[in-house]
């Protein structure tokens, strides 16, 4: 929020950039339209963005159809959990949340595949979409964590379990905490030893590593749970998220929180 290193203070990366995409592909397709959806990241990829995941860069550009590019790119490098799907999960996450478990947790893995081949990635943003909904409906998503396990497929599950445990610390992560993994576990941990939006938020970025990501994984899951009125003023009023390929568009703090109370009456009805 202070700027520096290319960027201005309160400067969205792409975490944001391609979170806001997929809610205006929901708004003006009506539906979750994944070929769209695709369509708007390669805008936005060959418009030569500040910043971009080398997975996903090679994803939008190897030229493949939108569901080809992300099966073939992990059948090439065989891993491919980046934290890239989970970091975009917010909007989606709103969107969807009325519709309950399944119908959020099925639009987040489908939304996940567009880039991410391995099936982990699938079900951290699955797992991350449900917290969101639980969050949403008032209820602690700290909580939730077992029963929405049980909905993990076997394969994920214990490592999942592992990374959600209430003894677990990101100390403990056996992966970079750009994989989606320790990601999404040091989320969860910065949400259990923390008390409020903008505590949890410092938490995560004190961590080190990938803090943009882990730190927006965490604002996903500390805005569900504290609401809007526990960002720090000082935080929104700055805030603008470029848009590289639609024509030089930036959206503001007040434009962003339109598009999420449309996108939640929209899930509503």
């Amino acid at each position: 929020m202070c700027g520096g290193g290319g960027w201005d203070p309160g400067e969205a990366t792409d975490d944001t950039q391609m979170a806001v995409l997929i809610g205006q592909s929901l708004l003006e397709r009506g539906a979750l339209d994944l070929p769209d959806v695709f369509g708007r990241f390669q805008r936005w990829a060959r418009a030569d963005p500040k910043d971009i995941g080398l997975q996903t860069e090679d994803v939008l550009t190897n030229g493949l159809p939108w569901d080809q590019a992300a099966a073939f790119h992990f059948q090439v490098n065989i891993r491919a959990a980046g934290n890239g799907a989970l970091m975009r999960a917010s909007v989606p996450a709103v969107a969807f949340a009325a519709r309950g478990r399944r119908a959020t947790m099925d639009a987040a893995r489908r939304i996940a595949a567009l880039t991410h081949g391995d099936r982990a990635a699938w079900e951290g943003t699955a797992i991350l979409h449900e917290l969101v909904r639980v969050a949403l409906e008032g209820d602690d998503p700290l909580d939730a964590v077992d029963g929405v396990l049980a909905e993990v497929p076997p394969p994920h599950r214990e490592r999942y379990a592992t990374v959600l445990a209430p003894d677990w610390h990101p100390d403990l992560a056996t992966e970079f905490n750009g994989a989606v993994w320790p990601c999404l576990g040091s989320a969860v941990w910065a949400l259990r030893t923390t008390s409020g939006y903008e505590e949890a938020v410092r938490a995560a970025v004190d961590l080190g590593g990938d803090t943009e990501t882990v730190a927006a994984v965490t604002g996903t899951l500390a805005g569900a749970r504290h609401g809007a009125a526990a960002v720090p003023a000082r935080w929104t009023e700055p805030l603008h998220v470029p848009l590289p390929g639609s024509g030089g568009r930036v959206l503001r703090s007040a434009e962003l929180t339109a598009l999420a109370e449309e996108l939640a009456a929209r899930g509503t009805a």
